[in-house]
């Protein structure tokens, strides 16, 4: 129980930081009304809906299927760092950076330890985890702040391509080019007998997933999509339900009620006002430097109506501190299970790859984007 209790806190350390954040507004602004006024409830129930499919399609090996067959075709590890770096982008652009990660990173690890190149897999995790923090950023359900922000906002879907693509476009090259320096050394990734995709189940679920996409859009009536999708997989597949990350769904309201409390309150409206009105994209760039991207994105929607900026900073952000998005946290997680001892390798790679792609995407974004 106690080894429980400890795994949870470790886990969810976002989520109770928010939840304790919350908390302490409630004392701030009691309970009232206006409560109910603070949840994004179409981005809440889009992003259970989105989540829930995509656990669905890992369960049936759908993911590491496709995967496989685009590592098999690299050939060298070069090409395979490039091709894990694609994957991870496009599926971050897909099925959510956090869920691009926890699919696409044990493949990468495999791909490395079955032809002898452990030595490069702090280099290509950090890569993959940048990739799914920037892939994430033309779409509006690829980071769950777009879906907040395009939401929120009510962005036209047209404009809102047009704000992210051209740091998209230079997150591209910038991630090829971090792939170069690596040797041209040919691999061999293992076959390994795999159950066959079943059919019936895929079609389904690519159905699910693309109806869940057109809620997105508001093509669709997001309640009764994910009120269709919970019913379906309560029938399909129970363990795709369960397997939803319910406390990241949990985060989003908690950080809901911090910032609808917070821009209550005179001083800190007209302080957190203040800054927005100097630069938007420079404060939200900090600002995720310390709170992470997604309650960024959350708490300065209350002061400002420059989505544009906040959009940059928000998805440019989330590159740069351990702490600047949750996907950096699961990408050091996951590396520390498979390599305890090797930390501090990682976080001196992490800090000059991050800053490096800070630094030139932020200037970028403030010299000619915004």
């Amino acid at each position: 129980m106690k080894t429980r209790v400890v795994r949870f806190l470790k886990t969810h350390t976002v989520f109770l930081v928010a939840a304790l954040c919350a908390a302490v507004s409630c004392f701030l602004v009691p309970p009232d009304r206006g409560y109910l006024s603070y949840v994004d409830y179409k981005t809440v129930a889009c992003l259970f809906a989105t989540l829930a499919v995509v656990c669905a399609l890992r369960n049936i090996m759908f993911f590491t299927i496709l995967s496989r067959k685009v590592v098999r075709v690299a050939g060298n590890l070069r090409a395979l760092a490039i091709a894990l770096v694609v994957i991870t982008f496009v599926g971050s652009m897909l099925i959510a950076n956090d869920m691009a990660l926890i699919t696409f990173l044990p493949l990468g690890y495999l791909a490395l330890s079955v032809t002898g190149q452990e030595k490069h897999s702090a280099y290509i995790f950090i890569l993959q985890n940048i990739s799914a923090n920037l892939g994430g950023m033309l779409t509006p359900f690829g980071n769950p702040q777009n879906l907040y922000l395009y939401s929120h906002f009510q962005i036209p879907t047209g404009e809102f391509m047009r704000i992210m693509l051209p740091p998209f476009l230079l997150a591209v090259a910038l991630l090829i080019l971090c792939c170069l320096p690596l040797p041209a050394e040919k691999l061999r990734v293992d076959e390994q007998v795999q159950k066959p995709l079943s059919p019936r189940r895929t079609a389904v679920y690519l159905t699910l997933f693309l109806l869940s996409i057109l809620a997105v859009f508001r093509v669709l009536p997001y309640l009764a999509v994910a009120a269709l999708i919970f019913v379906a997989l309560l029938f399909l597949d129970r363990a795709a339900l369960a397997a939803v990350d319910y406390p990241l769904l949990g985060t989003f309201v908690m950080f809901f009620i911090f910032a609808g409390n917070l821009s209550r309150l005179d001083a800190v409206h007209t302080l957190v006002a203040g800054l927005l009105e100097k630069s938007t994209l420079l404060v939200s760039l900090a600002s995720c430097q310390v709170i992470s991207n997604v309650p960024t994105a959350i708490l300065l929607s209350r002061f400002t109506d420059n989505y544009r900026e906040l959009l940059l900073g928000v998805n440019i952000g989330g590159t740069g501190t351990l702490i600047a998005s949750l996907a950096s946290l699961i990408t050091y997680s996951e590396y520390k299970v498979l390599y305890p001892h090797d930390g501090r390798h990682y976080m001196r790679v992490f800090v000059s790859l991050n800053l490096l792609f800070l630094t030139v995407l932020g200037a970028a974004a403030y010299f000619f984007f915004r």
